[in-house]
């Protein structure tokens, strides 16, 4: 008997999704226990972000320095001058506002006693401005 043959089927067409070319792939190489050292340093010191605010430091306050004049007999002027050379001699320099501002500080020290003894020793000065000429 014959049988007869099944008809063929028709095979349809896959067509094949559009591939890059491939690129050869290339192994990583195991990173050498330099890197790997440089790389746990750089996460080390890496600054750890905080999302508090930082307070700005304050800046150093200087002191108001205050300008003024004075009246001084010049024999005591003179002293100024006196003690200025004997600084340069001891080898430093001062200028004649530290020397007074030193003898402030000094006077800072003495007891009222002292003060009262020292002041009492002083010619009396006029007060006030000469007369304009």
């Amino acid at each position: 008997m014959a049988t007869k043959a099944a008809p063929a089927k028709k095979v349809a067409a896959v067509k094949k999704a559009a591939v890059a070319p491939a690129k050869p792939v290339r192994a990583k190489a195991a990173p050498t226990p330099a890197k790997v050292a440089r790389e746990a340093a750089r996460a080390i010191a890496a600054p750890v972000k905080t999302t508090r605010a930082k307070a700005a430091p304050a800046p150093a306050v200087r002191p108001h320095l205050v300008r003024d004049s004075f009246t001084m007999p010049e024999q005591e002027y003179a002293v100024l001058a006196t003690v200025k050379q004997a600084c340069l001699k001891a080898g430093f320099e001062v200028k004649k506002s530290e020397l007074l501002r030193m003898g402030v500080a000094l006077l800072g020290q003495l007891d009222t006693a002292s003060l009262r003894a020292v002041l009492d020793s002083l010619p009396q000065l006029k007060t006030g401005r000469p007369p304009g000429e």
